[in-house]
Order: C-alpha cells, then sequence, then structure tokens
C-alpha cells in the first residue's frame, strides 16, 4: 500500500485534505462560477492527484453541493452561536436577523439560496429531498416551541406564519441585488422589525423561561446540522 493510500487511513488526515479540497472548490467557484471549475483545477488547487479528490467525492456534483451545504451549515452555526450568547436570539425577528446577516455575509451561500443560474449550473435541478424535509420540519417545530409560549400571533396557524415568514425572508435576500443605499445591517434591522410587526405578539416573558427556549431551540438547530454533516459526508467542523 502506498504512503499516500495510508495517511488516508488517518481520519484526522482525511478530515484536513476534505477540508482543504472544500475551501479550494469554494473559492473556484465564486471567482469562475459553476460551469468552468473541473475536479482537474479543484486537484490543481489543493496541491494533490485528481484521484485523491475522487476519494472523498465520487462525482464533481458531489464535491460542489458538499461546499454548498457546508455553506449551510456555517450558517445555522452562526445562528446557534448567537442562540448561546443571547437567549432573546430565539425570538422570531431576532432569529430572522441573525439568519439573515449569516447569509447575506456569505455569496456563495447567498447564490445557492436564490438559484443563481451562473453559480449553481444544473446543481439547482437536483434538491436533496431528504435535506429538505428535516429543515422544514425543524422550522415548524421551532415556530410551535414560540405558539406555545405565546409568543407568535394567534390568529393564525403555525403553518401559515411559516409560510407567510419564508416568503418575507426570501423576498428580504431576493431584494438585495435592488437594495438602496446602506449596508445589510440596516436592512437586517428592517426585516426584524417586519417581522415582528407581522407575526410577533409582545407577552412578558421570564428570563428563566426565554433561556430554556432559547436552549430547545439550539438543541432543534443541533440535530439539525448533525443530521445535514452526516448526510452530505462532510468532515467535522
Amino acid at each position: 500500500m502506498s504512503a499516500n493510500a495510508e495517511r488516508l487511513r488517518d481520519p484526522q488526515q482525511r478530515a484536513e485534505r476534505a477540508t482543504r479540497i472544500l475551501d479550494v472548490a469554494a473559492d473556484l467557484l465564486m471567482r469562475h462560477g459553476y460551469r468552468r471549475v473541473t475536479m482537474d483545477d479543484v486537484a490543481a488547487g489543493a496541491g494533490i492527484g485528481k484521484g485523491t479528490v475522487y476519494l472523498h467525492w465520487k462525482t464533481r456534483e458531489q464535491l460542489f453541493s458538499a461546499v454548498f451545504a457546508r455553506e449551510v451549515l456555517h450558517a445555522m452555526d452562526e445562528l446557534r452561536r448567537a442562540l448561546r450568547e443571547d437567549p432573546r436570539a430565539c425570538l422570531l425577528h431576532n432569529f430572522a436577523r441573525v439568519y439573515f446577516l449569516a447569509i447575506t455575509n456569505r455569496p456563495l451561500l447567498h447564490g445557492l439560496l436564490l438559484a443563481d443560474p451562473h453559480l449553481l449550473g444544473k446543481l439547482t435541478g437536483s434538491p436533496d429531498a431528504a435535506r429538505d424535509d428535516r429543515h422544514v420540519t425543524m422550522a415548524r417545530d421551532y415556530l410551535e416551541l414560540l405558539a406555545e409560549h405565546g409568543l407568535l400571533r394567534d390568529d393564525m396557524n403555525a403553518d401559515e406564519i411559516g409560510y407567510a415568514y419564508q416568503a418575507t425572508f426570501e423576498g428580504f435576500l431576493r431584494a438585495e441585488g435592488a437594495a438602496p443605499a446602506g449596508g445589510p445591517e440596516q436592512r437586517a434591522d428592517l426585516l426584524a422589525r417586519t417581522i415582528q410587526r407581522a407575526f410577533e405578539s409582545e407577552p412578558a416573558i421570564p428570563d428563566a423561561t426565554l433561556r430554556d427556549l432559547a436552549a430547545a431551540t439550539v438543541a432543534l438547530l443541533t440535530g439539525l446540522i448533525d443530521a445535514d454533516r452526516v448526510a452530505s459526508g462532510l468532515p467535522e467542523a
């Protein structure tokens, strides 16, 4: 067995190599777009042979899908960190604000969610149904938590609020290209105010309850992050 093959037996070195491949692929996708980046380009950028790339991902599409999946995981992890630092981040308008900035500060992810054809190529035609189901379930569970604590308006059910919230959130993302003067922080503030006025109630909630709600939301996010990582074959962060 070659020394190279032996090194691939080491889980840590294998994970480090996978991370390097993903980093190079993400950089190339941002600079050149999906259609112009080849596995040869990725291998050359990572300083390894093309065959080594195929040991991690069997096809070009699998590799680039893993790049996008990792971007989503980074954004969700940022949201999770915010919840741990400030329990009020579990309130729907704050949740939306943090996630909006996590996405808009990652152009590759922003392109993915908007289905930018130049960036994604045919990847946009290959949705991951199981992944989508996990995200829909997590979102519904999160909204039901808020509703149980009286933090959502009571003249709409969780599914109705979920649909309207998602449409509002995606609308703000799509409007970024034609946004007026001002930075993402200002637009995130506007999104938060819009979400708060449209979908939330304003009960007094004890700090202890807020901490419990934030912890429950962190648990939902952690389950989703772990499941997505395993399904995408991504190395541990």
